[in-house]
């Protein structure tokens, strides 16, 4: 999402790598305390695991939170986070107008172009919907899906690495303490909505 959108809004380059170090970190703030917080709230499976598919922020930090809760939260919350994903190309894109008609509205603006396709559909979601196809028709056989399912967990704990090694503390210093206040009460909010959304629905 930040790749997506930082030269949609010409995004420095401080400020992405800050952006980044505080999605990562949050995330694993999450991924330790969204699980106590579900316990606490008494969440089903289902319900727990929508609300980590609304919260976290990466895929996998959503496993890893969902995890606690069982295979069925983990199945939901991936779902449901790939769905926000999804909604990516669609921000994109307004952001991309809106900065189009903020720069032609200049005296000397120039328009900024439009994402590229693969910021709009990103393609591991095409690989996702259509594995999620293979496996719901039965086409997978039982021989490679049990294989498979051990080599993502293998997989999900390299990613998780992953994120650690690309977080740079030192960005968080330039961002100051008012962009750290600001990230911290959208997580907030975001988690309260979610929850809001689960109780309401029902699906808690």
């Amino acid at each position: 999402a930040i790749a997506a959108v930082a030269p949609v809004i010409g995004a420095e380059s401080e400020d992405v790598a800050a952006a980044v170090s505080f999605t990562a970190i949050l995330g694993v703030a999450v991924v330790l305390g969204l699980p106590i917080l579900g316990a606490c709230l008494s969440l089903s499976a289902r319900g727990y695991g929508i609300m980590a598919g609304l919260t976290v922020y990466a895929v996998p930090q959503v496993l890893a939170a969902a995890a606690p809760l069982g295979a069925l939260a983990v199945q939901v919350g991936t779902l449901v986070k790939l769905v926000r994903v999804l909604m990516l190309g669609p921000v994109v894109v307004v952001l991309a107008l809106i900065s189009r008609s903020a720069e032609a509205a200049t005296p000397h603006g120039g328009k900024a172009s439009l994402p590229p396709l693969r910021h709009l559909a990103p393609w591991f979601i095409v690989g996702f919907l259509a594995l999620v196809a293979a496996r719901s028709l039965g086409w997978t056989p039982t021989a490679i899906a049990a294989p498979a399912g051990a080599m993502a967990r293998v997989l999900t704990i390299v990613s998780m690495a992953a994120l650690g090694l690309g977080v740079d503390v030192r960005a968080l210093a330039h961002a100051g303490a008012r962009a750290s206040a600001v990230v911290t009460l959208s997580l907030v909010l975001i988690a309260a909505l979610a929850l809001v959304l689960v109780r309401t629905l029902g699906l808690a």
